[in-house]
């Protein structure tokens, strides 16, 4: 079970925000076979940065028969909403995380299946037919709603499909059609498992990175956890606090001069295998700079370098998914806050 903490207390410059402006992050996660009662997985090797995820795995044929599987990565959901989305590192592109993997050492290039679902049903065949792609958030889905006729937009608008987004731009108020269905993606491809046998399977992507200019669980001078469960999910410990309080103190302005980065990574689907664990399991987080601040939830982690930090378990069953918060100084001046939707090279674990 993951428990304990790792707080990452650095040397704190100043710059924060007036501001809760908030991106919400994705969470991901590895990939899962459809014949997991026959291979286990003898080794996950996890590397997790702001900028990209990489997951390398050693898996093993546990029987005398070859075994032919269907392999999956399951891309997480991508909701058209009311409300801000997400950040999506390319939301232009099918392949907005950029997933690539190889199987012992080969490239290869994996199928991709996409569902648009609205209100429970697949809806995916309807936007097919009137040419509206199933992304919601690249740019031709708003001139392709908008061509729908009345009667089809009014009957969408009904179902759950789209919604009238109403606002003011400053040239006057626009009702705009927008996408309310969910888009749900699977990268799968075929892989065969030697009976008896190892293979190496790597994957890598960049990950959707939440965050906030400011931080949630800092009220009025103090730390507040009333309005959040900061705390639990990501086990932050008295340094960590400690450090946030310093650099509050620290500031001219009062608060922290800090803004949020978190990470989510789904880990749960790990214990999925034939022998029901991982054999050798290996994290390893990089904050991307040695002035942030990190913490999570995690057991026997070691500080490997400037910026790195090592979890290694035997034997390991996940039983809950990762979720890492780092504090990272601000990056405006002069009071403007806004929240970066792709951070680059920042943040990490320390």
């Amino acid at each position: 079970m993951l428990g304990g903490v790792v707080a990452a207390c650095g040397v704190l410059a100043s710059s924060t925000a007036l501001a809760n402006d908030s991106i919400a992050e994705l969470g991901t996660g590895g990939i899962i076979l459809s014949q997991t009662g026959a291979v286990s997985m003898l080794s996950e090797n996890l590397s997790i940065s702001p900028e990209k995820v990489v997951v390398d795995y050693v898996f093993k044929n546990e029987t005398d028969k070859d075994v032919d599987a269907v392999v999956a990565f399951p891309m997480p959901d991508i909701e058209g909403t009311i409300y801000d989305r997400p950040h999506i590192p390319d939301d232009q592109s099918d392949n907005f995380l950029g997933f690539e993997v190889s199987v012992d050492g080969k490239d290869v290039k994996p199928e991709l299946e996409q569902k648009a679902i609205a209100m429970g049903l697949d809806v995916t065949q309807l936007l097919s037919d009137n040419h509206v792609p199933v992304n919601p958030f690249v740019e031709p889905v708003f001139k392709a709603l908008e061509g729908l006729s009345e009667d089809t937009a009014q009957d969408w608008i009904d179902r759950g499909v789209i919604f009238i987004d109403e606002y003011d731009d400053g040239a006057g108020w626009k009702k705009v059609r927008t996408p309310l269905w969910t888009l749900k993606s699977t990268y799968w491809w075929k892989s065969s498992f030697p009976a008896n046998k190892e293979i190496e399977v790597s994957h890598r992507y960049k990950p959707s990175v939440g965050g906030t200019s400011g931080l949630n669980f800092f009220l009025d001078g103090k730390i507040d956890y009333t309005s959040n469960d900061y705390k639990s999910t990501y086990c932050i410990d008295d340094a960590f606090e400690k450090a946030v309080l310093k650099a509050a103190k620290e500031s001219k302005e009062g608060y922290p001069l800090l803004m949020e980065q978190r990470l989510d990574y789904v880990l749960t689907t790990g214990g999925n295998w034939a022998l029901g664990t991982i054999h050798d399991f290996k994290l390893t987080i990089d904050k991307g700079d040695a002035k942030n601040l990190l913490s999570f939830c995690g057991e026997n982690v070691k500080k490997t370098g400037p910026t790195t930090f090592e979890m290694t378990a035997k034997d390991y069953y996940p039983e809950k998914d990762l979720k890492i918060l780092i504090l990272r100084p601000a990056d405006w001046e002069d009071g403007e806050s806004g929240v970066e939707p792709a951070p680059a090279g920042q943040g990490g674990k320390g």
